[in-house]
């Protein structure tokens, strides 16, 4: 099938391969190239269609028509500005494997169209609504899976701005989530990011600062990316998670309910993902990411170079000899004899070395610690044969 783009067209659907639509006339590719089969969506700034591009074999791809549904210039100036700066953001951040990569930017008959890559997956609303509440374990998986491209889309200077489960789609081929919708997204200059803008979000998923003051941060993005987590975890609306007369959210009590609870671990990261003061929050993604990491927060220190295994002391009836062949002379063994002498007790401190021996001294009952550790020493200095 082929559909028409003109929305005033009162039967879109064309069959296959047609050039110009057969109830208006008017011209069903874009380009000549890419060719809208059938609708996926519509919102208030425009409506988006599944699509193919000829040019490429019929590679399948996504549409996005700029047809805003708002009154007044000023409002038509700031959507049309919005939908221009997805574009750009798309074009800048589109190289990372988990952002949509922008294919073309351009007008058509007095409308604007953004032609982007298609990302096959439901969004995790969706999967919510068809699998239920998330497990602990999934949440953990979607930190660890969103949070660097969070990292990366703020090492740009770009603040995403709309974080919610709608807008966080999970690739089939290979499980992936990939962030979309960036529309909203705001650009800020050097590490200064929080600019005076545009209130933007989505309520109950932005943060004070973004609605109230039209200021994004980092930590806004986070905040974002928590309530949506405390979300998937709960199957609760951010509405029903929230205590407005004591300014708290209380998705423990409401996973209380249910039966289930967290590690403290995963609480403590989403209570602090949570928090209304930016600076209570944390301030970047790779925060999170060391936090939640294993062995992140109690690192154990480098395993030191194995040593060889000690071997445990005997107890010699008798001191080690320090006998040797006739004839030859043996500097270990008379160095050991006279360190025992002078530390032995019993015996004299002044003694002089003993000499080399044919015969091994008498036995001596009971352990000598000292003979132990002279054994020791001449084992790991040897003694010439």
């Amino acid at each position: 099938m082929t559909y028409c783009l003109n929305s005033n067209c009162p039967n879109p659907s064309n069959p296959p391969n047609t050039k110009f639509c057969l109830t208006c006339g008017a011209k069903l590719l874009l380009r000549d190239r890419y060719r809208a089969v059938q609708p996926l969506g519509q919102g208030g700034m425009g409506r988006t269609f599944f699509a193919v591009d000829e040019d490429r074999l019929n590679a399948p791809c996504v549409i996005k028509q700029f047809f805003p549904q708002i009154q007044g210039t000023a409002a038509l100036a700031k959507a049309t500005e919005l939908f221009q700066r997805e574009a750009v953001q798309l074009l800048h951040l589109g190289e990372h494997p988990q952002i949509p990569s922008l294919y073309a930017y351009f007008e058509q008959d007095k409308r604007w169209y953004l032609v982007q890559e298609l990302i096959d997956g439901p969004d995790l609303l969706n999967e919510l609504k068809q699998q239920g509440a998330f497990s602990e374990n999934q949440i953990k998986s979607l930190l660890l899976d969103l949070l660097p491209v969070l990292q990366f889309i703020h090492d740009n200077h770009v603040i995403h701005r709309d974080i919610k489960p709608e807008n966080i789609l999970r690739r089939r081929k290979d499980n992936k989530l990939v962030l979309v919708d960036f529309g909203v997204a705001k650009e800020g200059t050097g590490t200064a990011l929080a600019q005076m803008g545009t209130r933007a979000g989505t309520h109950g998923y932005a943060p004070l600062e973004q609605i109230r003051g039209g200021q994004a941060y980092p930590a806004s993005d986070l905040y974002s990316l928590g309530v949506t987590c405390i979300q998937l975890l709960t199957a609760k609306m951010p509405d029903d998670l929230y205590d407005g007369m004591n300014a708290r959210w209380v998705w423990k009590e409401q996973l209380a309910k249910q039966g289930k609870s967290t590690s403290p671990i995963l609480a403590q990261i989403l209570d602090k993902l949570l928090q209304e003061l930016v600076r209570d929050r944390y301030q970047s993604a790779t925060e999170v990411l060391q936090v939640l990491q294993p062995g992140a927060i109690a690192s154990p220190p480098p395993n030191p170079v194995p040593s060889p295994p000690l071997k445990p002391p005997a107890a010699p009836k008798t001191p080690p000899s320090t006998r040797v062949q006739p004839g030859k002379f043996d500097p270990v063994s008379v160095d050991l004899a006279a360190i025992k002498t002078h530390f032995s007790q019993g015996q004299p401190g002044n003694a002089p070395p003993p000499k080399p021996s044919t015969t091994p001294p008498p036995k001596t009952p009971g352990f000598d610690p000292i003979a132990d550790e002279l054994e020791a020493l001449r084992s790991e200095f040897g003694q010439e044969p």
